[in-house]
């Protein structure tokens, strides 16, 4: 049949007015010709046909990862692989010539393209996968952005091994081998990338990081969200707006304060101190009781410690002509009693935390009271609102418990007292 065919070909060439020496030459380029042409009348028929019936049958089904790998033209360079891959087998066939050396040649450009063609459909293949669960709810937040650089630049290493191997005539593990020997340049030269890749693979394992989540990395001046997570870099959109690029293995050996699991609670934590004048704290006159007993929430509070105290200091015998002795409520007893009962009717409250008022050491600044306790609400405008109004009432309502709230004079301050 290759006779016959090689036959035709000559008395075609002979007929359009060629002779014999130049049938001789031009009968193999023809062959060659035609074996291409033949090959990418298959692809036109694989691209075109089959892809357009492939195209309407995907369309009717109600899953949509099948939509995505078509889109995404997977299918197209799976079907590009077809062409390459019948030259290679056809010219051994139909081709014969003398010269061994370009034979060698032509099946080593057909190896080449056959490489070539399904680098880049596995390629297209990790792409649409990436897609695919980029777009599920469960994996939208993970770093698969890191995961896929990190497979291409596996894929095209190898790729580009068995593409020297193909020119030199070397199999891939006699090529393996002979890198071992340059592996430490190799490493020099990617280690950003052998690093992100190690990072990217900790962080996503041990869920340490997400897309969306705030952090904060004091020690590079990022604070806020992240933006996106790729092989060598981890994007920190901070609360001005600015970027800043941290690399992944970065956040593996250093510290970073990741606020994801405060969202994750449902609380955030509130923690201000007021610092009092020392010189207001005193013992509480019945008149004072008496003022105190108006205050919302600590009416009841007062009669029960009050008598509480009156029956230990008639059991002990007290002489209650001196304040000193015995027992005695404060003005800022009180004062802690109320901001406790107040805290903890917040709407805003969350009651599953902690929640309470406490001294702090007492300094040259007064002695601080400290309010710590947690909002039901995370989102920060709405935290910092909470904060400032009960900042606000604190202040505010200070001076009701004759106490005053202690700061470092100030020219007002030394002006209002020269008048005076």
């Amino acid at each position: 049949m290759i006779k016959t065919i090689e036959r035709n070909i000559d008395d075609w060439l002979k007929l359009i007015g060629l002779n014999q020496d130049m049938v001789a030459n031009i009968d193999q380029y023809v062959i060659l010709g035609g074996i291409v042409l033949v090959a990418l009348l298959v692809d036109y028929i694989c691209r075109v046909v089959i892809l357009q019936i492939v195209g309407h049958l995907v369309k009717r089904t109600k899953a949509t990862w099948d939509d995505i790998l078509f889109d995404r033209k997977v299918l197209k360079n799976l079907t590009r692989i077809v062409a390459p891959v019948l030259i290679y087998l056809l010219i051994p066939i139909f081709l014969e010539t003398e010269s061994a050396a370009f034979l060698s040649f032509l099946l080593k450009l057909c190896q080449i393209y056959v490489v070539a063609s399904i680098l880049r459909f596995v390629n297209s293949l990790f792409i649409s996968v990436y897609h695919i669960y980029n777009e599920k709810e469960m994996y939208r937040d993970r770093p698969l952005k890191g995961l896929l650089q990190t497979a291409q630049i596996i894929l095209f290493f190898i790729g580009g091994i068995l593409i020297i191997g193909i020119l030199i005539d070397r199999t891939f593990d006699k090529l393996i081998v002979g890198l071992g020997a340059s592996a430490t340049i190799l490493m020099l030269v990617f280690r950003d990338s052998i690093l992100g890749f190690v990072s990217g693979i900790m962080l996503s394992a041990n869920n340490m990081l997400r897309i969306g989540d705030w952090i904060t990395v004091p020690k590079y001046g990022a604070d806020g969200c992240v933006v996106e997570i790729t092989l060598n870099t981890v994007k920190v959109r901070n609360w001005d707006n600015t970027i800043t690029t941290l690399p992944p293995y970065v956040l593996t050996s250093d510290s970073f304060q990741n606020w994801r699991g405060m969202f994750d609670s449902g609380g955030r934590r509130i923690k201000r101190s007021i610092n009092i004048d020392m010189t207001s704290v005193r013992f509480c006159t019945p008149e004072m009781l008496e003022k105190y007993k108006k205050i919302e929430h600590l009416k009841e509070y007062i009669e029960q410690t009050e008598q509480a105290v009156n029956t230990y200091n008639e059991q002990q015998h007290i002489d209650d002509s001196i304040s000193v002795n015995g027992l005695r409520q404060t003005n800022l007893g009180i004062f802690r009693t109320y901001m406790t009962n107040y805290l903890k009717r917040l709407p805003d409250l969350n009651p599953k935390m902690f929640c309470m008022v406490r001294y702090l050491p007492s300094s040259e600044m007064g002695l601080p009271v400290e309010l710590y306790f947690f909002s039901a609400v995370t989102t920060w405008v709405d935290y910092e609102k909470i904060l400032a109004n009960v900042i606000d009432h604190v202040l505010a309502i200070i001076p009701e418990f004759d106490l005053r709230v202690f700061q470092i004079p100030s020219g007002y301050d030394f002006k209002k007292n020269f008048h005076n």
